[in-house]
C-alpha cells in the first residue's frame, strides 16, 4: 500500500495543513501509505493564504509535501460547499503571483501545484493563462457553470499546458448531472474521455455512490481518474467538532458537515481507505484503482512522465 499519491488533502490527526500542526497531519497520511502528499488550502483572505503558504513551503522544500493545492478562493458562492462565502472573490492573477513569490521566498519555488477555480467567474481566462505560465495546474471545481463554459475552459487548459486539465472532486461542488442540462459533470466526463481532463474522485463511501464511481472508471478509464481523500483534520480521530478554514465542522458517523449549511466538509478517510473502498465496495479492478491512486494523479500535475 506504499507509494500512494494524494493530491487533495486538508489535514489529519487534529491538524489542518497550513496550520501549526501541519507536520503531524502529513505524518499521519505518510504512515497510512501516502508517499506523495499535496496539501490543500481552503479559501481564505489573501493575507491568511500567504501565511499558510509560508507555513507549508518549508515542508515542500524538505520533501514532506509534494506541493500545495489552493482550493479557491475563486469559487462560485452557490457551489461553495465548506468554503467561507465571505472570502470568495473573482480570479486575481496578482494574488496567485504573490502566493507563488511567498513560496519561493520561503525556500520552495514552484510549490504551488494546482489551483481550483470556477470558470464562470470574471477573469477566469486570464487566471488560466497565469497559472499555466507559472507551472500551476488549473483545476475546474466548485462551479455552477454550464457545460459549454466548462468544456471551453478544459480545452483551453489542455491546449496551453500540453496535457490534461484537472477537475476537482467530480460531482461534488457542482450541479448534478441532468439529462436536459449536463453542466460541469457532462463536460468533465466528455473531456476526460478524449484525454483533455483528469477527474478527481473521492472514494470514501460518502461523497460518491459506488455505482457512480464504477461508471466513471468504465467510461473514461483509470488514466483519467485521480483518487483523492479530501481528508480534513478529523481523519484518524473520529467523531467530534473541528474546524475547516474558518468554518465549524461536526463529524458524526465518519461524515463531516459544516454547522451552518450542513454541506459535506471534506473526508475523514486516508487515501488507502479510499483505495480499498473503490475496490471492495465500488468494484473497481484492483489494477485500475491503484493506477488512479498513483500514476494518474502524478501525471495530472505534470510529473512522473507523459
Amino acid at each position: 500500500m506504499s507509494g500512494l499519491v494524494d493530491i487533495h488533502c486538508h489535514g489529519a490527526a487534529g491538524g489542518e495543513l497550513g496550520g501549526p500542526r501541519s507536520r503531524e497531519a502529513a505524518a499521519h497520511h505518510a504512515a497510512a501509505g501516502v508517499g506523495t502528499l499535496v496539501a490543500s488550502l481552503v479559501s481564505a483572505r489573501p493575507d491568511d493564504l500567504a501565511a499558510q503558504v509560508a507555513t507549508l513551503a518549508p515542508l515542500v522544500a524538505d520533501g514532506t509535501l509534494a506541493g500545495i493545492h489552493l482550493e479557491g478562493p475563486f469559487l462560485a458562492p452557490s457551489r461553495r460547499g465548506a468554503h467561507d462565502p465571505a472570502v470568495l472573490i473573482d480570479p486575481d492573477p496578482d494574488l496567485v503571483r504573490r502566493l507563488a513569490d511567498v513560496a519561493a521566498e520561503a525556500g520552495a519555488p514552484g510549490a504551488l501545484a494546482h489551483l481550483t477555480f470556477a470558470p464562470e467567474r470574471a477573469g477566469a481566462e486570464a487566471l488560466v493563462r497565469t497559472l499555466v505560465e507559472l507551472g500551476i495546474t488549473p483545476s475546474v471545481g466548485h462551479t455552477a457553470a454550464d457545460a459549454a463554459t466548462v468544456a471551453r475552459t478544459l480545452a483551453l487548459v489542455a491546449e496551453l499546458q500540453g496535457r490534461p486539465a484537472l477537475v476537482t472532486h467530480l460531482f461534488n461542488g457542482m450541479p448534478p448531472l441532468h439529462h436536459r442540462e449536463g453542466g460541469p459533470v457532462a463536460a468533465a466526463l466528455t473531456a476526460a474521455a478524449r484525454g483533455e481532463a483528469v477527474v478527481e474522485l473521492i472514494t470514501d463511501g460518502v461523497h460518491v455512490a459506488p455505482e457512480v464511481v464504477r461508471m466513471v472508471f468504465e467510461t473514461v478509464g483509470p488514466e483519467a481518474v485521480a483518487l483523492v481523500s479530501d481528508a480534513m483534520a478529523a481523519t484518524g480521530l473520529g467523531d467530534g467538532t473541528y474546524r475547516l478554514g474558518g468554518l465549524e465542522v461536526v463529524v458524526a458517523d465518519g461524515t463531516a458537515r459544516t454547522t451552518d449549511t450542513g454541506s459535506i466538509a471534506g473526508g475523514t478517510s486516508t487515501l488507502a481507505d479510499c483505495l480499498r473502498w473503490a475496490v471492495d465496495v465500488a468494484g473497481v479492478p484492483d489494477a485500475d484503482a491503484h493506477l488512479a491512486a498513483t500514476t494518474t494523479p502524478l501525471r495530472a500535475l505534470g510529473r512522473g512522465g507523459a
